[in-house]
């Protein structure tokens, strides 16, 4: 498959991609129309900064998988239209978290003790030691606004100075920045409280010019140090706050317009810190950066759930091994049950039993619609099922429970129209060996594979025979079976995996015979080598 990528990363990226055999064509200074044209046959995109991704581009993109970010901001990236498309869009917020924190903690330090001033004077020619007087990190307090990810190493960081921490976050809990020794505050708090601020929030219509000349007036006399996105602080506001006062410095390396303008106030203000977006440029950085992203990208292609997805599930590494099984699971039972089911759904409920309950289940959720779905919709993925839901007006249920009959964690599916419905139950066997376990609430041990034919028959003797001695006249091979019933003489249900796709003329054979009530004809992906 062809990965296009428009703006350069590190060739350890370039490389994990070709082994993983994809092509991957570079256009570093493909825009407008020339763009359009370079991805319209792109199955996945790597960016940075510096193009935009639009809903322009993925109309021209229609084979598109993925867009992948080479760093943490997608401001530039359209999600809304992604998701519209059913293209994931991912970033890589781990590989350069360290770097920026780094970076961060060296812009602090810079500001308080006015190096980069001090450095300047002295290679003029100045000796001015009596011009400095700094400010010490170790007993102040540090407010951080975004308790994410680099705002979090930085609070380790700066936690060894003896610092007082504090912390505005509305999406993390209290639990959780007690461990790294941060209180939660409201924003004004935090604002009025700290000596030194740190931003560490994404760029959105809600951030964008979040501290303004109010924001900063709360700050006082202390510093401001945003190495986060530009446009989350409003740069002539803190231009003019620190030249005219309250604030005595500030350290920023992030700006609104990239490259900086010549005509930028905080090019000019004496006790601004300023350095070119430097946060992620460490060799280790740029290389992690980019490996991380080729391999998203890689797992995308590969029909395979993406770690740092931003408008699908995605879930933690360290969980994504355990979860991954139970992902394909719910998705080959929604499409059982879809396949089953002679009507229009309108209902999904997706049910969890036993130990799967203490997952994070959003990704085996969105897989489960995706296989409900898939007979309905040719577009349908794990990025656009939940809207796809929303847009047919289909209810979606979560139910957990942590008993589990029989299975050590159950997954069931089932799809109605409020009348009548479906369900398909899976579990896994060995960890990672998936079995459809009930349909309907009959017993089986199926095998989801390929071709298979779900028949309810009356149990009458003869009738397996029969279906055996029409599948042989049309060449169909039974690869496998598994029976059940409700009585003696009542209702059964049987499973068949079949080496071939069941010919319409066979199958209206069957369903011609007194003792057959309905067959429906499953069609799956092959697993594990299966043919």
């Amino acid at each position: 498959m062809k990965v296009l990528v428009t703006d350069p990363i590190s060739e350890a990226g370039i490389e994990r991609l070709r082994e993983a055999g994809h092509v991957v064509e570079k256009g570093y200074d493909l825009e407008g129309p020339a763009l359009l044209d370079a991805v319209a046959d792109a199955h996945g995109l790597i960016v940075r900064s510096g193009t935009r991704v639009d809903a322009e581009l993925f109309d021209a993109a229609p084979d598109l998988v993925i867009v992948g970010r080479a760093g943490i901001g997608v401001d530039n990236i359209d999600t809304d239209a992604a998701t519209d498309n059913g293209v994931i869009v991912a970033n890589a917020p781990e590989g350069n978290v360290r770097a920026a924190a780094e970076h961060t903690v060296a812009m602090a330090f810079a500001a308080a003790r006015s190096i980069p001033q001090a450095h300047t004077r002295l290679t003029d020619g100045e000796w001015a030691k009596g011009d400095y007087l700094g400010t010490e990190l170790g007993g102040a307090t540090l407010g951080i606004v975004g308790l994410g990810r680099v705002g979090q190493e930085v609070a380790k960081r700066l936690d060894g100075l003896g610092m007082e921490m504090i912390a505005f976050d509305p999406y993390i809990g209290e639990e959780r920045a007690a461990r790294l020794g941060a209180e939660l505050v409201e924003f004004e708090e935090c604002l009025e409280r700290a000596d030194f601020l740190t931003v560490h929030t994404p760029l959105t219509p809600e951030t964008e010019g979040m501290i303004a000349e109010e924001e900063l007036a709360l700050l006082g006399d202390g510093f401001l140090i945003n190495c986060a996105r530009g446009g989350v602080v409003d740069e002539a506001a803190l231009a003019d706050a620190v030249d005219t006062g309250p604030l005595a410095g500030a350290a920023v390396d992030v700006f609104a317009d990239e490259p900086i303008d010549a005509d930028n106030p905080l090019l000019d203000a004496e006790d601004v810190v300023v350095t070119p977006h430097l946060g992620a440029s460490t060799s280790a950085a740029q290389e992690h950066v980019a490996v991380s992203t080729a391999d998203q990208v890689a797992a995308a292609l590969a029909d395979e759930p993406v770690v740092n997805a931003l408008n699908a599930p995605s879930v933690d590494e360290s969980a994504f091994r355990r979860i991954k099984p139970y992902a394909d699971l719910a998705e080959t039972a929604g499409r059982v049950a879809a396949q089953t089911f002679d009507g229009r759904p309108v209902q999904v409920t997706v049910r969890y039993e036993g130990d799967i309950v203490e997952e994070d289940v959003e990704l085996i959720t969105a897989s489960a619609l995706k296989g409900a779905f898939a007979p309905l919709e040719w577009s349908v993925n794990a990025v656009n099922a939940p809207r796809v839901a929303e847009e047919r007006g289909v209810e979606v249920t979560e139910e957990k429970t942590r008993q589990a009959e029989d299975f050590q964690s159950l997954v069931t599916v089932s799809v109605g129209d409020g009348e009548n419905s479906v369900s398909v139950c899976g579990t896994l066997f060995a960890g990672d060996d998936p079995r459809i376990v009930r349909i309907d609430g009959y017993r089986v041990d199926a095998v989801p594979y390929g071709q298979m034919l779900v028949a309810r028959n009356y149990d009458t003797p003869g009738v397996i025979g029969f279906v055996g001695t029409v599948l042989g006249d049309a060449d169909v091979n039974i690869a496998g079976m598994f029976n059940a019933r409700e009585t003696i003489g009542g209702e059964a249900l049987t499973v068949y995996n079949l080496d071939e796709e069941i010919p319409d003329d066979a199958l209206e054979t069957l369903l011609a015979d007194e003792r057959m009530i309905e067959m429906r004809k499953i069609k799956l992906d092959s697993p594990n080598g299966r043919e």
